[in-house]
């Protein structure tokens, strides 16, 4: 019995002091990791970089960019009716009552009326 112990505490030394000389995989595993979580992050800091320029694109105003330099501040004091009230205007233009123009605009009548009248004494919406 203390043969066996004592050839037990022997291989468990031979193999502790081995351990120190072997590769370790771990190490390799942890840089292959390491090296694709670098190699996401930069893929999605890209993307989100495109994604941001495409979004600005859509969002700049075709008109904008016809435009020369000296005239943006004469656009910007330009004003353009909303389109419902465009709507309502051309409706009441065509003769529709205010009635139809509200089943046709989803209006409720005094708006109209109140539109109508603005546009009578020649006023923009605002």
């Amino acid at each position: 019995m203390d043969i066996a112990i004592l050839t037990l505490i022997i291989i468990s030394i031979v193999l502790f002091i081995l351990s120190f000389f072997m590769n370790n995989r771990f190490d390799e595993l942890e840089k292959q990791i390491e090296d694709i979580s670098i190699a996401s992050m930069q893929n999605e800091y890209q993307l989100k970089n495109k994604i941001k320029v495409l979004e600005e694109e859509l969002l700049v105003d075709p008109y904008d960019m016809t435009t020369p330099r000296s005239n943006v501040s004469q656009s910007v004091t330009e004003y353009k009716e909303p389109t419902i009230v465009q709507k309502v205007k051309n409706l009441y233009d065509e003769g529709y009552s205010l009635h139809e123009i509200s089943n046709e605009s989803g209006l409720r009548e005094e708006d109209i009326r109140i539109i109508v009248n603005q546009r009578e004494k020649n006023e923009s919406f605002k």
